[in-house]
């Protein structure tokens, strides 16, 4: 069966980064739906860990649309971005009287979709929001 959208998606994956999936969609949050470079602009600026993976992601969606497709790096956007759980690193710490605890420490594996800008379909964000809402207009 055929692929109906005429944009084609790039994607990158990186499996077992070792912090937890909550932590990473914090992050992932503020950069889906994003141009490429307010996305690469946002993680350099953010103050958590998790920007670094997500920061060696995105390059590496871009570079296989740039190799792959062809595709000009100015003109994607992040379509689709999420965090999954991976395995639980199970290990065990000594407490008093000699017993073990146990400890499980989290990995996730995260996804960054990339797609190229529709040029007909672009959003323009108005600059007044409307009661707490950005109104967006087409151009």
């Amino acid at each position: 069966m055929e692929n109906k959208n005429s944009s084609p998606k790039i994607r990158a994956l990186a499996k077992h980064i070792r912090m937890s999936a909550h932590k990473a969609r914090r992050v992932i949050n503020q950069i889906r739906s994003r141009s490429y470079e307010q996305a690469l602009m946002i993680l350099e600026f953010m103050p958590y860990r998790a920007c670094y993976p997500i920061l060696q992601l995105i390059p590496s969606a871009a570079a296989n649309a740039n190799h792959n497709m062809g595709l000009n790096k100015a003109n994607l956007f992040v379509s689709r971005a999420e965090v999954n759980e991976g395995a639980v690193l199970k290990r065990s710490r000594p407490r008093a009287q000699g017993r073990g605890y146990p400890i499980q420490k989290p990995t996730c594996h995260i996804t960054i979709v990339l797609e190229e800008k529709d040029k007909s379909n672009n959003l323009i964000m108005l600059t007044e929001p409307k009661k707490g809402k950005y109104v967006w207009d087409r151009k």
